[in-house]
């Protein structure tokens, strides 16, 4: 197994979807090709991250969507599978964002990393480290300037 399916499967490993958990998701383009420095591209792609059809019966709790990378806060329902919801979300918006490239393919890198909350973490914390991305990397020097982020709480 080349090292870089062996990281992937590395990310699988435990991997367990639990109904109505919450998870905060991290995915990288492939090769982390800037494809949503793209301002159509990310308009895109980011209406997919809260559109009813995409998500089923999960809750998009916060969001942000980075030039080669986005994070999201999802909240399964009691029918719900982390990894198809990811693999509808990845699909989606890279089908979306194609189109205004004019081009064809997944844009997103097969693995992603989820980390599950737990009840004493704090869920509002980890949406403001979620949102604060453009912060942090110094796309912007004040959140409202960054378009790609949303949260349930504002």
């Amino acid at each position: 197994m080349s090292d870089k399916k062996a990281g992937h499967a590395a990310l699988r490993k435990g991997r367990v979807s639990v109904s109505n958990g919450i998870y905060l998701v991290t995915s990288t383009t492939i090769n982390r090709t800037r494809v949503f420095g793209n301002f159509r591209a990310a308009c895109a792609a980011s209406r997919c991250f809260e559109d009813r059809v995409v998500l089923g019966d999960a809750a998009m709790l916060a969001r942000v969507l980075m030039p080669d990378h986005a994070h999201w806060l999802l909240e399964l329902s009691e029918h719900d599978v982390l990894s198809a919801v990811v693999n509808r979300i990845k699909s989606a918006s890279s089908r979306h964002a194609n189109r205004t490239l004019e081009s064809k393919g997944s844009l997103w890198s097969p693995a992603y990393h989820d980390h599950a909350l737990r009840a004493e973490d704090d869920l509002q914390d980890t949406a403001r480290y979620v949102v604060a991305n453009p912060l942090r990397a110094g796309l912007v020097s004040r959140l409202g300037d960054y378009p790609f982020w949303n949260a349930v709480w504002l």
